[in-house]
């Protein structure tokens, strides 16, 4: 099928209306939590406090850190950069995730932006795009990431897929970690973004946002199980345990830095997925809706803060919509990062309501 033969014409165009704009949401939010958490890159929550106080707005790289030295604010990473990047591959494969087509379009994003210099890249991201470079087949060489790279970047599929097949959103997922993070753990976290992303996006229309994230809530818990069947097999803490106290924390704790503090001293915040993705649901469940909340909350946890971003602030823009994030914020976005992803937004969210015509 090509895209110009998708047809949404049995969709009532409210809903196609609605799907576009928690689409753009789901892709802008992935941007507004990666540029919020930036400065604070991979430090702990102490020196977080010690060096800002707290972080309230877009802020520039600290001089001196060993990442992210030199940015500006409001400037993204990595996160943003592969999401796009999986997002127009997917395009490119009219609508589907092609594993040889993503393994080329990833070392092509990394030529391009220079990514493989520095400290920019995560370990397992770094290690693959060296051997596709050197030639390996993309669908074998993902057999040892338990790192987030794969959830930090899925959102696309999110958008892609509808909720309601949640075997073959996985089959999507799984398809994209095969490149770099084709283990149980890192299929499951990456599924469990995308599906929180495509039940907030499938949400009924008039279910408030506080419906709406219980229902992206639940869907990732369920997509996590038929996560957890793919790929190579990995020693590792429960996501869903780990994510049900997290989102316990969320209902329960008082101030946010006290819920803050109890996600990164017990779910914990590193970059491996069995503490990111739980964090960042956390967060998810804490924002109740509200982007620009969930983005701070990110970016003041302390960890590996922009990555959580992407993911927590992914699924909160889908339950928002683009519409639901302040314009000012998605503006500085595109003014410092030269973005627009109104467009591929538009292309995602037509091929998903091809593929919910499939259904019905």
């Amino acid at each position: 099928m090509n895209s110009e033969d998708i047809s949404v014409v049995s969709i009532d165009s409210s809903v196609r209306a609605m799907t576009r704009d928690r689409a753009a949401g789901a892709l802008y939010g992935v941007a507004l939590g990666d540029a919020m958490g930036m400065p604070g890159e991979l430090w702990s929550r102490p020196r977080i406090i010690a060096h800002f106080g707290a972080i309230d707005r877009f802020l520039a790289g600290p001089d001196g850190h060993f990442v992210v030295d030199g940015f500006v604010a409001g400037q993204v990473t990595d996160d943003t950069g592969q999401m796009e990047m999986l997002a127009e591959s997917i395009v490119g494969a009219d609508g589907r995730v092609e594993v040889r087509r993503l393994g080329r379009d990833l070392v092509a994003w990394a030529d391009r932006v220079g990514a493989s210099e520095g400290h920019f890249l995560g370990p397992t991201s770094a290690r693959v795009i060296t051997a596709l470079r050197a030639g390996a087949d993309p669908a074998a060489t993902g057999v040892a990431g338990t790192t987030n790279g794969a959830a930090m970047r899925i959102a696309p599929v999110g958008v892609l897929c509808p909720v309601e097949d949640l075997p073959a959103l996985v089959d999507e997922v799984e398809a994209s970690c095969r490149i770099a993070h084709h283990t149980n753990i890192a299929v499951a976290g990456a599924a469990m973004i995308a599906a929180a992303v495509s039940a907030a996006i499938g949400a009924p229309a008039a279910a408030s946002p506080v419906q709406r994230t219980s229902l992206a809530l639940a869907a990732a818990l369920r997509a996590a199980v038929i996560g957890m069947t793919r790929g190579q097999d990995a020693a590792g803490a429960s996501l869903t345990a780990r994510a049900e106290l997290g989102i316990r924390y969320a209902r329960e704790a008082g101030a946010d830095d006290a819920f803050l503090q109890q996600v990164y001293d017990v779910v914990g915040a590193s970059t491996e997925t069995t503490e990111s993705v739980p964090a960042a649901l956390s967060i998810v469940a804490r924002a109740a809706g509200d982007p620009r909340r969930a983005a701070l909350l990110c970016a003041n946890l302390g960890g590996d803060t922009d990555t959580i971003g992407a993911m927590a602030v992914g699924v909160v823009g889908a339950i928002a919509g683009r519409s639901g994030i302040p314009d000012e914020l998605v503006e500085t976005l595109e003014s410092v990062n030269g973005f627009s992803f109104t467009a591929l937004a538009d292309r995602l969210a037509d091929y998903r309501l091809a593929r919910l015509e499939g259904i019905a």
